[in-house]
């Protein structure tokens, strides 16, 4: 097969908000991206993460829940090809992570919450390394036992957009999801088709993570926070 590029080369970021009530200039996010693998329709990897985020932030505006924080969902782009759009989002607004020059809302941000693992239903987080946060998400996870999420696991996971986040020193973190054929049979093939999604944990899923957005929109305090990394060049330099 040859490849070839056509037309403009430019890609775009989809974001949008629900303004918070009194800690407005502070920042909860939640995301997932929506490039497809193009084998497939990308149903499981990422239109599954994208639809439950979308879906999550209709279940706080529905709802009418006081958010105390500014809610900020983002659907990434380039993620396939190395996360590319969430990275430019984090570089623009909070840290370019070759020099770790901080922005002015690098401080105001309060975490991030991503899912991109197909349409399994959420069982855990993976905290990356942030043990400070442990006790809080175990607090939050008590309503959800009965659906199946007991599970805080210390690593770090690769490959997803909560990286770019992490990689500057916020808060990112990525959902523990049962697999349900991800990498076995729907993962970059072209098998990844609607016909494999899964609604009623689609359903949960995003009951899961209005709850824990809407938690951190009202803690009084920010999560927790590990030390700033270091400075990470481009490789060649």
């Amino acid at each position: 097969m040859d490849a070839f590029y056509d037309g403009d080369l430019n890609s775009f970021n989809i974001v949008g908000e629900i303004p918070g009530t009194d800690k407005t200039d502070e920042v909860v996010m939640l995301g997932a991206h929506f490039d497809p693998w193009h084998t497939g329709t990308g149903a499981t990897d990422n239109a599954a993460g994208s639809a439950v985020m979308l879906e999550a932030m209709r279940i706080l505006k529905a709802t009418h829940v006081r958010l105390r924080r500014t809610v900020r969902l983002g659907l990434w782009t380039g993620e396939e090809e190395g996360l590319l759009g969430s990275r430019a989002y984090v570089t623009q607004h909070f840290a370019d992570r070759a020099d770790m020059q901080l922005k002015p809302d690098h401080p105001k941000f309060v975490g991030y919450f991503n899912l991109d693992n197909g349409t399994g239903a959420i069982r855990g987080v993976y905290l990356q390394g942030n043990e400070a946060v442990a006790p809080i998400f175990q607090a939050w996870m008590q309503p959800f036992k009965n659906l199946g999420m007991t599970t805080l696991s210390i690593r770090n996971t690769g490959g997803t957009d909560h990286l770019s986040f992490d990689a500057v020193g916020l808060p990112g973190f990525q959902f523990i999801q049962d697999p349900v054929e991800y990498n076995s049979r729907t993962h970059h093939s072209n098998m990844d088709v609607y016909e494999r999604i899964q609604a009623p944990d689609m359903m949960k899923n995003a009951v899961i993570v209005a709850s824990f957005v809407y938690l951190t929109a009202n803690r009084d305090e920010k999560l927790p926070r590990k030390p700033l990394p270091a400075p990470q060049p481009p490789r060649g330099r």
